[in-house]
């Protein structure tokens, strides 16, 4: 043994194929997100683009309760484009009408998605927030807007607290079969310094383990603690090394499946990543018969996976 291995135990709560799921966080969070949407699983990621402090990621919880219709006066113009300090560079551009367009089909999409989902995914990314310097109001994206526009500080794991006891309460009564999991993001946030995002990350586990001690249907994964402690070597970070390269994420996501999957949503998961995997081979030569067999072999897969499987049509 050349590691020390996490212990976790499955959960009673199992997601399957017939799961509605939605994830909101960190860039974490959009990685497990796209490793279920590419299995197929009906998943909704980040609906507000990444997001990486618990006060922003409560405060997106709220806006798809409320069913908030976002207006001009929610966006600010910065270096000829509109954006929303809620929402990441993505929903941005140059016109204030296509911004809203964007942000506002999405938020209807997703409080939509809410009222029926079965697992609300949270990464929380980092307890260190930016607040307006004029309105004191919390940002989750500082749109590269010159930093004297903001006022940095921590959050405390007793706010955080707070704000999820109240959160989890309102989810409660809009979706009573809501299961919560909750992660902490391996990702460093290295500008902050190793003290400052150790004890950041500290804070983080501090409420969510509080969180999950006092609300039923919410459950904790240890994505951080695989990455820290399971997989302590710099082969499994990217280039920048503090991001999780794709080894360790297929790796935390391999035990979050052990975690949440029966057997048999393994199984079928498999197959259509199998099926993914040959459908995204790239050949050299288009013309030859090899090629229009391979194509034909693809046909009749899909075709085989949707008659074992009928829940994968439309999604496949």
């Amino acid at each position: 043994m050349f590691t020390t291995k996490i212990d976790i135990q499955p959960s009673a709560n199992k997601i399957d194929y017939a799961s509605k799921i939605i994830t909101l966080g960190s860039c974490f969070s959009e990685n497990i997100g796209m490793k279920l949407q590419n299995a197929c699983f009906d998943v909704d990621i980040n609906p507000f683009g990444v997001l990486f402090n618990p006060a922003s990621i409560a405060e997106a919880i709220q806006f798809l309760i409320q069913n908030k219709v976002f207006t001009q006066k929610d966006l600010f113009l910065h270096n000829s484009l509109w954006g929303s300090y809620m929402h990441s560079t993505l929903f941005s551009d140059i016109k204030a009408a296509s911004c809203l367009e964007k942000i506002n089909n999405r938020l209807a999409l997703a409080a939509q998605n809410l009222k029926n989902v079965d697992f609300l995914i949270l990464t929380f990314g980092t307890a260190w927030i930016y607040k307006q310097a004029e309105n004191e109001q919390v940002v989750a994206n500082c749109h590269k807007v010159p930093a004297a526009n903001f006022r940095r500080l921590r959050l405390s794991p007793e706010l955080i607290v707070e704000q999820y006891k109240n959160i989890i309460a309102e989810l409660s009564i809009l979706n009573p079969q809501l299961k919560i999991i909750f992660t902490v993001s391996p990702v460093r946030h290295w500008k902050d310094g190793p003290t400052e995002n150790n004890i950041s990350k500290g804070i983080l586990l501090q409420a969510i383990q509080e969180i999950v001690k006092t609300n039923k249907n919410t459950h904790y994964f240890p994505a951080y603690e695989l990455v820290m402690d399971e997989l302590r070597d710099y082969r499994f970070y990217a280039p920048d090394m503090l991001h999780p390269s794709q080894v360790a994420v297929d790796y935390i996501f391999n035990r979050f499946s052990n975690t949440f999957f029966e057997n048999t949503t393994e199984i079928c998961m498999n197959e259509v990543n199998q099926y993914k995997n040959a459908l995204s081979h790239r050949p050299i030569h288009t013309e030859t018969t090899d090629y229009e067999n391979f194509k034909k072999h693809l046909i009749s897969k899909k075709q085989e996976l949707m008659n074992k499987y009928p829940f994968l049509e439309n999604r496949i």
